[in-house]
């Protein structure tokens, strides 16, 4: 009993040290194992050494110092940390998951340089090694290094993760660029120029390095995905610069090198450039899609197709130049006042559309500074030099000229005039009222000398007419003597015709009696010797006939009276022949009389005639 409890007594602590012998081995061998999927942060609490104090202004400890410790436990076994000195935290990896970035800001490190808002990269092998990244001179505050997707190993006492999404440019759209490190802008400049090496932008210590400038870019990013540090740039999407199929873009360009002047001593409204410099650009865009940084440079869309402007207040056209255009009211030399709506037809060569923007700056004010004023003033001229009805008895011409003059000023502006229309001249309405009497009155006598002339022409047709109706009578008597000449020619004809058929028709007739009678003698000839011999045939095999059924009737008589006896035969034979020729035996009706003259003798033989009379009827009748 006593051994039994002896060995319980063992058994207990046993048995408790087996349960807890993780707490037992932390405690007594400072054990800590750190899970694969976890890192393990250690705070040192003291320090038996002299260096138990971190330097001024640092945090992390990277020599043994007592403190938040640079060194983090990668997942295993460790001994020696005690729990008495070291407090082990365990934090999960640091997941950067996909279409993320991980923005990094440290803690701790050196100052940032003057002017600087990002802390410059360092060998740290991606922030996962803390010692490296303080010895390395790794920068205290935001990092314009970063963490892409994968999983790290950050000791977060150090650093802090943000994850913010990656940059994405879509389809059409451009990204323009506002950097928020690098050198500051020259003094008159509006956006940074290119330098190269930074990868678009995703590399901004190569930016920096290679004279990159802080603020607006002129550079801008097209469509795709890119790992860009928020806090190094900032992305605006615009749409990409579209020139339709007529069109142009004339760039003026507010950033670049000043460049030489390409239009020409006579050009005195600008600088016209080679593409790239600061100014105008002389050779403009082209139909298409455009990568344009809309802060740095401007477009200015111009049609290189016919513009048609209209001076008509109901009328604009769909690129609303005309917008502002109205009916033109004009003066004649008359003093009447009236109204003339006018199409103006442009045109705006490509290679001068650079020179046309950089006088004008807009298309509205070409139209609004010259062709609104120029045709306006010109039509006025001209009306104040003609009266209402002289004006509009020369409208061609007055078109024609307009054309001319209006082109030759147009000329000066680098523009075309391709022609110029005059459209609804609405003149004053007791202008117009006068004009449409007059105007009726001299219809009214051309119609009247009309009628007189058709009416004399009437005459001469009546007349005309009178002889070309007894024309076909006289027409009618000299074809009825022509028909009867040929009417007596043709029975002389057939007189003749008819003898000479006669003569024909007679001897024809002759010579077909002849072979008639020729041929019917010899078919008589023929037919008689055939009858005759068909005679001697005939009677040869009739006689044959009766005399073949005369021996079989003989033999048969013989045969029957031999049989029957010769005088039953022969009452036979009689019987048979008043048969056949319907003669009875009996007669059907019996007339009779008495020999003394008895009865009545002749009536009785007269009914009997009508009874057989009557039977012999009902036979036929019966038969037929």
């Amino acid at each position: 009993m006593n051994n039994l409890i002896v060995m319980l007594w063992w058994a207990v602590p046993v048995i408790l040290i087996l349960l807890m012998y993780k707490s037992v081995l932390r405690v007594f061998f400072g054990m800590v194992i750190v899970p694969d999927n976890r890192i393990g942060l250690v705070v040192k609490k003291f320090t038996l050494s002299s260096k138990s104090r971190l330097p001024d202004g640092r945090i992390i400890a990277t020599d043994g110092e007592a403190g938040m410790q640079a060194k983090a436990l990668a997942p295993g076994l460790y001994w020696g940390m005690w729990p008495w000195q070291y407090g082990i935290t365990m934090e999960p990896f640091t997941i950067i998951e996909q279409n993320k970035l991980g923005l990094v800001k440290a803690k701790d490190g050196a100052t940032l340089d003057i002017g600087r808002v990002l802390g410059k990269p360092v060998d740290c092998d991606k922030f996962q090694d803390a010692i490296a990244f303080l010895n390395n001179n790794g920068q205290k505050g935001p990092q314009a290094a970063f963490l892409t997707p994968g999983n790290y190993r950050i000791n977060t006492f150090l650093f802090e993760i943000e994850m913010v999404p990656i940059t994405q440019i879509h389809e059409n759209k451009v990204g323009i660029v506002t950097t928020l490190d690098g050198e500051p802008l020259d003094k008159g400049e509006i956006a940074g120029e290119s330098v190269s090496g930074h990868k678009n932008y995703q590399d901004p210590i190569a930016f920096i390095t290679a004279g990159g400038r802080k603020g607006l870019q002129e550079d801008v990013i097209l469509a795709g995905t890119y790992y860009l540090n928020p806090w190094f740039v900032i992305v605006e999407q615009v749409d990409m610069t579209y020139i339709p199929i007529g069109y142009v873009g004339v760039v003026n360009s507010f950033v670049g090198p000043e460049g030489k002047d390409t239009s020409g001593d006579a050009f005195k409204h600008g600088n016209i450039v080679h593409r790239g410099q600061k100014g105008v650009w002389e050779d403009p865009l082209d139909p298409g899609k455009h990568p344009i940084n809309i802060y740095t440079h401007a477009v200015e869309i111009v049609p290189t197709t016919n513009i048609v402007l209209n001076w008509a207040d109901s009328r604009t056209e769909a690129h609303e130049l005309d917008k502002n255009l109205c009916t033109i009211t004009v003066r004649s030399s008359d003093g009447f006042t009236f109204n003339l709506d006018v199409s103006q037809i442009i045109h705006v060569p490509r290679n001068e559309a650079p020179k046309v923007i950089a006088r004008f700056g807009k298309m509205k004010n070409l139209v609004s500074q010259v062709l609104e004023p120029t045709i306006a003033n010109y039509f006025r001229n001209s009306a104040q030099k003609s009266d209402v009805i002289g004006f509009l008895a020369n409208r061609i011409q007055r078109q024609s000229d307009a054309r001319d003059h209006i082109g030759a000023v147009l000329t000066t502006y680098n523009v075309i005039g391709v022609d110029t229309l005059i459209g609804d001249i609405v003149p004053p309405a007791a202008l117009m009222k006068t004009l449409t009497d007059r105007k009726l009155a001299e219809e009214e006598k051309v119609t009247y000398e009309i009628q007189r002339h058709a009416q004399i022409e009437r005459k001469e047709f009546e007349s005309a007419r009178a002889g070309a109706d007894m024309q076909p009578e006289v027409v009618k008597s000299t074809r009825q003597v022509e028909i009867n000449t040929q009417m007596a020619a043709s029975k002389v004809a057939a007189s003749r015709g008819e003898a000479e058929a006669k003569t024909i028709n007679a001897k024809a007739d002759a010579e077909v009696r002849i072979t008639i009678a020729k041929a019917d003698a010899e078919a008589k000839t023929v037919n008689a010797k055939a009858d005759a011999n068909a005679t001697e045939v005939n009677g040869i095999a009739e006689s044959t006939k009766i005399k073949a059924i005369g021996l079989a009737e003989a033999e048969v008589t013989k045969q029957k009276t031999d049989a029957m006896g010769t005088e039953q035969y022969a009452i036979v034979r009689v019987a048979e022949a008043l048969a056949v020729n319907g003669i009875k035996l009996v007669p059907e009706i019996l007339v009779s009389g008495k020999e003394n003259g008895g009865g009545n003798g002749i009536i009785d033989a007269l009914i009997g005639s009508e009874m057989l009379k009557k039977l012999q009827k009902s036979n036929e009748d019966n038969v037929g």
